[in-house]
């Protein structure tokens, strides 16, 4: 075989191989962090951790099955505030106590090492009087316009699909809750959806019925089953568009 040949034929495989790598690389699907609420003080004999997990559980399990993992720190003993706490408290999440990491802080680090393109909170509101759902998003970092979108999609999928008033989406950082704040823009903020501690670019937190008022609905695993169907379509929709 001629040298000219031989070069050809490497020349050949060679992009053959890129072709193929490439094409691999762009099949590979996006990971997807779902993050139920963790909190059993929430409501009069009412666990907001069953009522979010089952509604998370229902979003897997929903077609198409996306590479998804849950994080999630109910029941875990090496933590603080595992099965309790506030999103928007410095010693509930960042805070180390006795040595140990928070609820929040075990669930983000969980997420952060699967490297999720995604991740999606999901919480049931209080005190509001109010039978609906809400978006939440970060403040002030690059992909605020991006997850703005993702959220408005989220919570119309599932006030459709159920009786809920869609409340639009909200900037974490017009809550007045608690005490966590963004070193960046030094408002306060979301613990889960701080660009600084959750490292996926999409990051959306539903506040999905009120414990009071919503407590039929939520409590209904067949409710729960369609609201995480909901959910789960939309997010395989606006996938789809994004690549």
């Amino acid at each position: 075989m001629k040298r000219t040949q031989l070069v050809l034929l490497l020349f050949i495989f060679c992009l053959n191989q890129s072709y193929q790598s490439n094409s691999a690389d762009a099949k590979k699907k996006p990971v997807i962090v779902w993050q139920p609420s963790h909190q059993t003080n929430t409501g009069v004999d009412f666990s907001e951790a069953a009522t979010c997990n089952a509604i998370v559980e229902a979003a897997i399990e929903t077609k198409p099955h996306l590479k998804e993992y849950k994080v999630w720190s109910f029941g875990e003993t090496g933590v603080h505030h595992a099965n309790v706490g506030s999103n928007t408290s410095v010693a509930e999440t960042s805070a180390i106590v006795d040595g140990k990491i928070s609820g929040y802080a075990f669930e983000i680090e969980a997420a952060n090492k699967l490297q999720p393109q995604v991740l999606i909170a999901v919480h049931n509101n209080g005190g509001t009087k109010r039978n609906a759902v809400w978006g939440y998003i970060h403040y002030g970092d690059s992909y605020e316009a991006a997850n703005r979108l993702l959220a408005a999609r989220l919570i119309k999928a599932i006030a459709a699909a159920t009786d809920l008033e869609n409340r639009g989406v909200l900037l974490d950082s017009t809550t007045g809750r608690n005490d966590y704040k963004c070193a960046a823009t030094g408002k306060l903020s979301f613990y889960s959806l701080d660009e600084h501690v959750n490292k996926a670019p999409y990051r959306v937190l539903l506040e999905i019925g009120d414990n009071a008022v919503s407590r039929a609905l939520l409590t209904d695993p067949a409710k729960q089953k369609i609201i995480g169907a909901a959910i789960k379509k939309e997010l395989a929709a606006w996938l789809g568009e994004l690549n």
